[in-house]
């Protein structure tokens, strides 16, 4: 069996069609996958840490606003559709698969042309532009929020499936992560990232209010992202505040999982995959979307957890507005919230989005 499988840009793209060609490989014996994308690409370095041959194809994103890059554009999707459709010819799969970002666009657009099975994954409440697109050729469009279902006019192949995850979420032993990241039972534990690259606006927040952390003796650990780090520590120092135990700052963390399993809270902005993780262990959630994402669409995913308990939403441009601490605090200090949000949380998540987005493919094969 041969599968195509499709999704860049971002790395909320990318990982989940990763999720979905290793859930494939672990459930069919002897398939091959070929993976489509840009060259010098993030698609490109991550899928070369895996064992599925990868091509790429020539494709730009296409300007808000026509003007000269417009022209370009087009020219490069066009020369992307050719490409994919000589791909897809001599590779022969029997689906493809796509997880949105620009790339997908050519590479499923043409696999409907040329007759072959094509399933689409949506990630955000609010689906991107390429998805909206393909929706429309598709088999199957499965989505991660059912807010999203309104946003396609086929709804009779729309597919409730979540969104794939990563294996490592999912077999976290709690007492040992307790012991691993030397964190206390007895003390909250609050992890806060702006995704995997960092966010200003939440950085700025957070030193802002450590005093108050630092105070209050809650366990904090704050991800900065790399390129703010050297910044954020700067101005903690040119602050004068002193970090004690309970407080640690790192530029990327590599065991998230762990620290995700035995978080009493988390405060992040609105990506997808973080909030399928975060819903899966039925973490209570801060979430500040970032607003400068594409179509909003994190406010998006921020908002559909927040009218269901799951979440509270503060918007970058209120940050400065509001109590930040007081509002971190009273949430933590508010066992009964903090419960509810627990157990709302975990009805949005799905632990078995692979499992199920598996099943969905294997139907159309």
């Amino acid at each position: 069996m041969k599968v195509i499988v499709s999704g860049g840009g971002t790395g909320g793209h990318i990982y989940p069609a990763i999720s979905i060609a290793e859930e494939i490989k672990m459930n069919i014996d002897n398939v091959e996958i070929l993976y489509i994308g840009t060259k010098d690409s993030l698609e490109d370095t991550l899928v070369s840490g895996t064992d599925y041959i990868f091509k790429s194809i020539h494709v730009k994103g296409m300007p808000r606003k026509l003007n000269k890059k417009s022209f370009i554009a087009i020219k490069e999707l066009f020369l992307g559709l050719s490409e994919s459709k000589k791909i897809i010819r001599e590779f022969k799969p029997d689906i493809v698969i796509g997880t949105g970002g620009y790339v997908s666009g050519p590479v499923v657009f043409s696999a409907t042309r040329l007759k072959i099975p094509t399933v689409i994954h949506e990630q955000n409440a609010f689906p991107g532009i390429t998805n909206k697109i393909l929706s429309r050729y598709v088999d199957k469009v499965l989505i991660t929020f059912e807010d999203s279902r309104k946003y396609f006019k086929k709804k009779d192949n729309v597919i409730l499936t979540g969104n794939p995850l990563r294996s490592q979420i999912l077999n976290i032993d709690k007492e040992s992560a307790y012991d691993d990241l030397n964190i206390s039972r007895d003390k909250p534990f609050i992890v806060s990232f702006g995704g995997s690259g960092g966010q200003m606006s939440l950085n700025n927040a957070v030193l802002k209010n450590l005093p108050g952390f630092l105070k209050d003796g809650y366990q904090l650990y704050h991800i900065t992202g790399k390129t703010n780090y050297d910044s954020f520590m700067e101005a903690l120092n040119s602050e004068g505040i002193q970090l004690k135990e309970n407080i640690k700052i790192f530029p990327y963390f590599n065991e998230m999982p762990k620290a995700l399993s035995i978080a009493d809270l988390v405060i992040t902005s609105g990506g997808a995959i973080t909030l399928a993780e975060i819903s899966v262990i039925g973490i209570p959630s801060i979430l500040i979307p970032k607003a400068y994402t594409a179509e909003n669409h994190q406010e998006y995913n921020a908002r559909s957890f927040m009218d269901y308990g799951a979440a509270i939403m503060i918007l970058e441009k209120e940050l400065e507005e509001i109590d930040f601490f007081n509002v971190v605090k009273d949430l933590v200090e508010d066992k009964d919230k903090l419960t509810h949000m627990t157990m709302k949380a975990k009805e949005l998540g799905k632990a078995n989005a692979n499992q199920i987005i598996f099943e969905e493919i294997r139907k159309l094969i």
